[in-house]
């Protein structure tokens, strides 16, 4: 088994037409991502298929080419900006006589580097052994040391047998941890809804400006970097929005066009924040080519986790770079659908106060019993210490 890419590693990546469409977009993501990841780009190779290769999935001839590619370029280790199947993997490693890195386990990387509190740890561990369990040939006695090592395999059994119960010891000890974190998050809950608190999430592409904006609203100091997954802890905060009204902001991890379904599995207690939402705060970086493709891909993981029946307010971001001017768009009924403005420079932040004030006026009015309260302020941080 090939070690893991270290920072600096030369990189070819790999990017075909499946008839997917958006090439261009795709492209320059997978550039991205492999730049979030530290590697550097050293080519590009594509090509077109009616269908992936069961083998090879680009193909004896396209293998040949990519082979070629990496010697010219002395290039390390090759990206597929594709989920490729554990056999796919194995025959082109061998084909290629270096590692091959496919989307999922690309985007797995980057959560893994960027994982900082022990909830986010503890899911992207999960995540990864997911997905790298239907790949399990050798390389797994790293987990013995985690158990002791010595004396731990048992009479007769194979090394792939000791590492595969090893890998679902481990994985057992991961669900019980975020099980315990999960029951916690619950508690945390009940409180916030007892208080008759808006409950709003931000959610998004990832790089579309959500911690950015985030911190514009809060003050709160969060993350923010221009890079893919710059955010995986959800972070929540207080906001006065006037008249008395108060709101819980919550920033969470942004999404990806095909976001790796081990990686929704893992992050299903964080996700769940956004589910229980009272209102989401869509943000899109409006000056993205690609951004219609972009909100299509937030909804349908939005869907996915049953977070697609929530009340959505868009936040069309980043009008600095448009020159748009800062507004709102209501639609038939009177309510605020849309508001354009820049994190970055604070143009139109007044605005989405003022829609966040709406929304948390016409909750009280609707709601039953006691109006939006004072919500604490809070991190929502997992307080658990291994």
């Amino acid at each position: 088994m090939f070690e893991r890419p270290d920072a600096g590693e030369r990189a070819v990546l790999v990017q075909l037409d499946l008839n997917q469409g958006a090439l261009d977009e795709r492209l320059s993501e997978l550039k991205l991502l492999a730049l979030s990841a530290g590697a550097s780009v050293e080519a590009v190779v594509g090509g077109r298929r009616a269908r992936p290769d069961p083998a090879l999935f680009a193909g004896r001839g396209k293998v040949d080419e990519i082979a070629e590619t990496l010697r010219a370029h002395d290039a390390d280790f090759v990206i597929f900006n594709h989920a490729l199947s554990p056999g796919q993997q194995r025959n082109l490693e061998r084909a290629l006589q270096c590692r091959v890195v496919d989307r999922t386990a690309l985007i797995l990387d980057i959560f893994a580097q960027r994982a900082r509190s022990h909830e986010g740890k503890l899911q992207v561990e999960l995540a990864q052994l997911d997905h790298l369990s239907t790949r399990l040939v050798r390389g797994w006695t790293h987990l013995e040391r985690q158990k002791g090592g010595i004396g731990l395999r048992g009479p007769g059994e194979t090394q792939l047998e000791t590492d595969r119960r090893l890998l679902g010891k481990r994985v057992k000890v991961l669900k019980e941890r975020l099980a315990q974190i999960e029951k916690q998050r619950r508690v945390r809950r009940r409180g916030r809804e007892g208080r008759n608190v808006l409950s709003v999430s931000l959610v998004g592409y990832t790089n579309a400006g959500k911690s950015t904006l985030f911190n514009s609203l809060t003050k709160a100091g969060a993350y923010a970097a221009d890079q893919l997954f710059a955010t995986l802890d959800t972070t929540s905060r207080r906001l006065f929005v006037g008249e008395g009204s108060n709101v819980v902001l919550s920033d969470t991890v942004g999404f990806i066009r095909d976001l790796p379904h081990a990686l929704v599995a893992a992050f299903h207690a964080t996700l769940e924040e956004t589910a229980n939402a009272d209102l989401l705060l869509h943000v899109v970086d409006s000056a993205s080519e690609d951004r219609e493709a972009q909100i299509e891909a937030v909804n349908a993981v939005l869907t996915e986790i049953g977070a697609g029946a929530v009340p959505q307010i868009m936040v069309m971001n980043k009008i600095d770079l448009t020159r748009a001017e800062p507004g709102v768009q209501r639609d038939e009924y009177g309510k605020i659908v849309r508001v354009f403005l820049s994190a970055r420079t604070g143009e139109g932040l007044g605005l989405l106060r003022e829609a966040l004030a709406e929304a948390a006026h016409d909750a009280a009015t609707d709601a039953p019993g006691d109006p939006v309260g004072i919500a604490p302020d809070f991190t929502d941080k997992d307080p658990i210490q291994t």
